[in-house]
């Protein structure tokens, strides 16, 4: 790992990682060039920024878990790939039920560059005291208009937990992504134009 990269559970004590890109639970059924282990990995400034949200969270009796966070170059590669072969679709119902892949790349969800390979970029949910993910409306990675902030067809309560998350990550620093509700950029990112490519270890 680079120097300005740490492990963003150790970190940051007590808060959860589920990072889906190092295993098959995700949208292109296999793990992604690039994720040898499973550890939400990002720079030095991300860690201190979430650390704040992870205390506010606390205080409010609810916890972080985090699904991906640096994502190498290769892996952004390996999505591409993946969109380029439309006989596979083995997880579009869990994942893009109302698309086609070459929808993807034109309405957002899937990118050549990609920001979380910049470092400070994550994928992240609300749960409760215990771990478990507070009801967004939608799965992580899940491509669709729920996915979007502002989605009309969610409940009362799913709105206030996107609120909620929305509130305690842009208090802490960070700006939100439209389509995804779980996706934050830190707002002072500190390698804006460097798009790394080192493997999760």
């Amino acid at each position: 790992m680079p120097q300005g990269f740490i492990d963003l559970a150790e970190a940051i004590p007590g808060i959860r990682t589920d990072v889906r890109y190092a295993t098959c639970r995700n949208l292109t059924g296999h793990p992604l060039a690039g994720y040898r282990a499973g550890k939400a990995i990002a720079t030095l400034q991300v860690a201190e920024a979430l650390k704040t949200c992870f205390d506010e969270a606390t205080q409010m009796g609810c916890g972080l878990l985090i699904f991906d966070a640096y994502r190498p170059q290769k892996a952004v590669d390996d999505f591409v790939r993946w969109s380029q072969q439309p006989e596979d679709e083995t997880q579009r119902k869990a994942y893009y039920p109302t698309l086609r892949k070459e929808d993807l790349f034109p309405l957002g969800y899937i990118a050549a560059k990609s920001g979380h390979s910049r470092g400070s970029t994550i994928d992240l949910t609300l749960t409760d005291a215990s771990g478990q993910p507070l009801d967004m409306g939608t799965d992580f990675d899940f491509m669709d208009d729920l996915s979007h902030h502002g989605a009309m067809g969610l409940t009362e309560h799913q709105q206030e937990n996107r609120r909620l998350l929305l509130s305690i990550m842009e208090k802490g620093g960070f700006v939100p992504y439209e389509n995804e509700w779980w996706h934050y950029r830190l707002r002072n990112e500190p390698y804006p134009d460097t798009y790394f490519d080192f493997d999760i270890l």
